[in-house]
């Protein structure tokens, strides 16, 4: 996915275009990210949407409420499992990996 998914332009959050681009690590693959941004945003805004599979029969899980409340966009970060990813905001060098079930 190009970088066209990004918005931009927000009338609330300001102009992304003037953010420092960084580079996250998801499962390996470098990642542009937006300085600041959540994890998650970085991640849609690549085209992935899948971050995790469920515990009992492995199907894909990605962001649903986007505010920290649910556990959907769980992953591992730097390390640490059940990072809630809508509400972790990106870091220059960060590792993400899939999580798979509870981890």
């Amino acid at each position: 996915m190009s970088e066209n998914a990004r918005i931009l332009h927000h009338p609330i959050l300001g102009d992304v275009t003037k953010q420092k681009e960084i580079t996250i690590y998801f499962d390996g693959k470098p990642v542009k990210a937006k300085e600041g941004e959540p994890i998650a945003a970085a991640l849609m805004s690549a085209g992935y949407r899948a971050f995790r599979t469920t515990a009992k029969r492995h199907e894909p899980r990605g962001v649903f409420c986007a505010i920290g409340r649910c556990t959907d966009c769980m992953m591992i970060v730097d390390g640490r499992p059940n990072t809630r990813t809508c509400i972790t905001p990106v870091r220059d060098g960060m590792r993400v990996e899939t999580q798979h079930g509870l981890a």
